[in-house]
C-alpha cells in the first residue's frame, strides 16, 4: 500500500510541488530573517565607526589642545568648560560601546531605538579584535584618568591632551581594526546569504527540472503510447496490449484498459471456439477452457427437464477434477435449488454445504470439492435447459455472476444449434442402422444388444488401464450410437449372397468381405457432407464401419491392421459384436452358453481381440448379463 501510494503521480507531483513551496518559503523566511539581522549589523557596524570616529576625534582635538595649551588661569577656567567637558563625553561614550559590544547586548539608547535591545553574534575573529581592543581601551583609559587625576586645578588637562597625542595613536589603530573585523564579518555574512540563494535557486531548478522529467516520464510518455494504443484498439485489435508504464494511476488506467481488451478479445474468442463446437461435449469443453479467464470454474454440466418436468436430468458434462457425477443422473426438481431453477431468467450463485444426501445436487457438487455454484438457465421452450457452474473458491462474486449473465444468450444459442445438430445425427444413425437391419433378417435384437454390449465395455475401458485418457462420456456415446452401423456395408452386398443361407464359398465370402469397405464409402461420403456445412459426425462410425473385422494380429480384413493401428472403437465393437453372435442363435447354429463363449474370446485374447477389451468385458459382464436375459436371443 505504501509503495502504490509512493508510485502514485499525485503523491511524486504533490511532494514535488511541496518541496518547491517549502523551498520557496524558507528561502523568503531566510532572507527576511537575514535581512533583519543585516539591520541590527549596520547600527553595530555604525557603533563601530563611531569608536574610530572617537578615537580620532580625541586624537585630533588633543593634538589641537597642546599647541595652544593656556597660559592663564582664565583660559585654563575656560578650557574646563569646553574641551574638558568634549573629552568627558568622548571617553564616557566610547567606553559605554566597547562595554556594550564586549557583552554582545547594545543599548538601545546608542542606536537611537528606545523600544528594544539589540542583541548581536560575533565571529572568532571579531571577538579576538573586540578583546584587543577592550584591552587597549582600558590600557588607554587607566593611563588618561592617572594623568587628570583628583585635581584639576592644576594643568592636568594639558598633561591628558600629551598623553592622548602619545598613546591615542594605538588606539585609533586598534579601533580602525576593530571596525575592519566587523566589516568583513558582515561581508562573510552577505555572502552566506548569496550562496543560500544561489543553494535554493538551485534546489529550485532542480525540483522544477524533476517535476519536467516525472511528467514526461510518467504522464507525458505513458500517455503517447497509450493513446496509440487504444487508437489500435478502437480499430478493432484487440488482441493488442499497451505498454504498462510503473503503477501509477496512467498505469493502473493502462492494466484497466488491457484488461478490458482481454476481457472483449476472449468474449470474441469464446464465443468463436463455442461456435466451431457441433457436439454438445466440445461446446461444454470450449466453454471450460475458456471461461477460466472470467470465472472460477471446475465444474460446467447440462440438465434437461424430463417430459413432464419432474427432474432435471444431466445430459452432459465436463470437468478436469471431479468424476463425481455421471451423465444421466437426475435429480428432483422440487427439492433443494432445482426448485428455483426452471422459474429462474437470470443466474443464480449458491454457496456449497456438504451433506449426506445425494439426491440433491448441491450436495453431490460439495461433496466432490466443489464450493461454490451458478445455475443459469438457457434455452426455453420444448429444449428447456439448465447449466450449472461449479468452483472450488469461496463463492461466486457479482461479477462472475453478471458475465454469465451476459454471455447467456450466446450459449443458449449454441446449445440449441448442438442440440439439433445430434438430434439430427441420432435420427441419421438410427436410420441408417434400420437399413443395414432390413437388408439382414438374422439381426433381430443383435443391433440392440451389441451397441449396449459395445458401450458398457468402452465405460470399463474408461475406468482403469491404458486408454483412460481416450474414453470419455462422448466417446461412450458415439461407440453406442454408432455401433449399429458396423455391418452398414451390408447394403452394397448381393441378396444372393447376403441371404444364402448355406455357407458362402470363396468368391462369395470374398464378396462379403467387401462390405467394410463399402460401408465405410458410405458414410465418408455422409461425412463430406456434412463437414461442407462446418460439421463432423461420423468419424467414429466410419472407424466402425471399415475396421470392425480387423484383428489384434495382423490377420483380419480388409487392411489387415494390427494392434494398436486398429481404431479403438473398432476393437471394442469386434468384441461386442462376436459375443452377440456366439450367444445368440443364427440358422446355421445354436447360441452358446456365455461361459463358452468368454472362454472362447479369451483364448483369441492378443490375436482376434484386445487384452485390454476383453478384460473390460469381464469387468462390465453383470451388467451385460442384464441386457442378454432382458434381449437374448436363444
Amino acid at each position: 500500500m505504501i509503495s502504490l501510494r509512493l508510485n502514485s503521480l499525485r503523491t511524486q507531483i504533490g511532494a514535488a510541488i511541496l518541496a518547491i513551496f517549502l523551498l520557496m518559503v524558507s528561502t523568503l523566511g531566510y532572507t527576511l530573517y537575514a535581512l533583519h539581522l543585516r539591520k541590527h549589523d549596520y547600527l553595530i557596524l555604525n557603533l563601530a565607526g563611531q569608536l574610530r570616529v572617537l578615537s580620532q576625534t580625541m586624537m585630533e582635538q588633543a593634538h589641537h589642545y597642546a599647541k595652544v595649551a593656556p597660559d592663564d588661569d582664565d583660559k585654563y577656567a575656560r578650557d574646563l568648560a569646553t574641551y574638558w567637558q568634549d573629552l568627558q563625553k568622548q571617553t564616557l561614550l566610547y567606553d559605554k560601546i566597547i562595554r556594550s559590544l564586549e557583552s554582545r547586548q547594545i543599548d538601545a539608547e546608542l542606536v537611537g531605538d528606545h523600544t528594544s535591545v539589540i542583541k548581536c553574534n560575533f565571529d572568532s575573529e571579531l571577538n579576538a579584535q573586540l578583546h584587543q581592543t577592550m584591552s587597549d581601551w582600558m590600557h588607554f583609559h587607566k593611563g588618561l584618568q592617572d594623568k587628570l587625576g583628583a585635581n584639576l586645578t592644576e594643568p592636568r588637562l594639558t598633561w591628558a591632551a600629551e598623553y592622548i597625542e602619545t598613546h591615542g595613536a594605538l588606539l585609533t589603530k586598534s579601533s580602525d581594526r576593530l571596525s575592519g573585523a566587523f566589516q568583513r564579518m558582515m561581508e562573510k555574512k552577505l555572502d552566506q546569504i548569496r550562496l543560500f540563494q544561489w543553494v535554493a535557486g538551485g534546489l529550485g531548478l532542480v525540483l522544477v527540472i524533476l517535476v519536467m522529467l516525472i511528467v514526461q516520464r510518467a504522464v507525458i510518455k505513458p500517455l503517447k503510447y497509450t493513446i496509440e494504443g487504444f487508437s489500435r484498439v478502437a480499430q478493432g485489435d484487440f488482441s493488442h496490449q499497451v505498454t504498462v508504464h510503473g503503477v501509477s494511476e496512467i498505469g493502473q488506467m493502462t492494466q484497466a484498459f488491457n484488461l478490458l481488451t482481454q476481457r472483449i478479445n476472449g468474449i470474441f474468442r469464446l464465443t468463436d471456439r463455442i461456435n466451431q463446437g457441433n457436439k454438445l461435449d466440445e461446446m461444454l469443453r470450449f466453454v471450460h477452457d475458456e471461461f477460466q479467464g472470467f470465472v472460477p470454474l471446475d465444474w460446467v454440466g447440462v440438465f434437461y427437464p424430463t417430459p413432464d418436468r419432474g427432474r432435471l436430468t444431466l445430459e452432459r458434462h465436463y470437468s478436469s477434477h471431479t468424476r463425481a457425477l455421471k451423465d444421466g443422473v437426475s435429480f428432483d426438481a422440487k427439492q433443494g435449488v432445482m426448485a428455483h431453477l426452471m422459474q429462474a431468467s437470470a443466474p443464480i450463485a449458491f454457496t456449497l454445504t456438504p451433506l449426506n444426501s445425494p439426491h440433491l445436487l448441491e450436495c453431490v457438487l460439495a461433496n466432490a470439492g466443489m464450493h461454490s455454484a451458478v445455475y443459469m438457465p438457457v434455452l426455453s421452450g420444448e429444449h428447456q435447459a439448465v447449466m450449472v457452474f461449479a468452483s472450488k473458491q469461496e463463492g461466486y462474486k457479482s461479477e462472475h455472476v453478471e458475465f454469465l449473465n451476459n454471455i447467456a444468450a450466446t450459449i443458449s444459442h449454441v446449445l440449441e444449434k448442438t442440440v439439433v445438430m445430434e438430434s439430427l445425427v441420432v435420427a441419421a444413425v438410427e436410420g441408417l442402422a434400420k437399413l443395414a437391419e432390413s437388408r439382414d433378417p438374422e439381426t433381430g435384437d443383435h443391433l440392440v444388444r451389441m451397441a449396449l454390449y459395445s458401450a458398457l465395455v468402452a465405460e470399463e475401458l474408461g475406468k482403469e488401464g491404458i486408454y483412460m485418457a481416450q474414453i470419455t462420456p462422448a466417446y461412450v456415446r458415439d461407440v453406442f450410437n454408432f455401433a449399429p452401423m458396423h455391418d452398414i456395408g451390408k447394403v452394397g452386398i448381393a441378396d444372393s449372397v447376403l441371404l444364402k443361407p448355406a455357407r458362402l464359398d470363396p468368391i462369395e465370402r470374398k464378396e462379403m468381405e467387401r462390405h467394410p469397405v463399402i460401408g465405410g464409402e458410405v458414410l465418408r461420403k455422409s461425412e463430406a457432407q456434412v463437414q461442407a456445412l462446418g460439421h463432423t459426425v461420423f468419424q467414429v462410425g466410419i472407424e466402425i464401419a471399415e475396421c470392425h473385422h480387423e484383428k489384434f494380429d495382423g490377420s483380419g480384413y480388409p487392411a489387415g491392421l494390427k494392434g494398436q493401428d486398429i481404431p479403438l472403437s473398432a476393437r471394442i465393437i469386434a468384441a461386442a459384436d462376436v459375443f452377440d453372435a456366439l450367444t445368440s442363435k443364427r440358422p446355421y447354429k445354436d447360441a452358446w452358453p456365455v461361459e463358452k463363449a468368454l472362454e472362447a474370446m479369451q483364448e483369441d485374447a492378443g490375436k482376434h481381440f484386445d487384452p485390454e477389451v476383453i478384460a473390460a468385458m469381464l469387468r462390465a459382464l453383470p451388467r451385460m448379463m442384464e441386457i442378454y436375459d432382458r434381449l437374448k436371443h436363444v
